[in-house]
């Protein structure tokens, strides 16, 4: 299984609208792009980060690498400029690929 992981910074000043966004649209989106089975949301309590922000991790899992390549050239720019245009200066993501051995 492969998961891919985004953990999300985001201002205080729009964590609410943010957090709700994420649960109500975009995430939905990701997983209709029918390449991920399944997702898990965490809001990450340590390491701590700057009194101004929050951090988030939502990880997505999918069945290959294949899934993943293809999400990646046929969705991933789209979607990754919804959100940058919703929230512009306001988060900054960090993505990465996980196999689970």
């Amino acid at each position: 299984m492969i998961i891919y992981s985004v953990t999300i910074y985001v201002n205080k000043d729009v964590e609410s609208e943010w957090l709700d966004w994420m649960k109500k649209i975009h995430i939905q989106d990701v997983i209709d792009t029918g390449h991920f089975n399944s997702y898990k949301i965490y809001k990450v309590i340590v390491p701590s980060h700057s009194p101004d922000e929050t951090a988030y991790c939502i990880q997505y899992d999918c069945k290959s690498m294949e899934d993943y390549t293809l999400y990646l050239e046929k969705h991933a720019s789209r979607l990754q400029r919804e959100h940058t245009i919703k929230f512009q200066n306001k988060v900054k993501a960090a993505r990465a690929v996980m196999e689970e051995i």
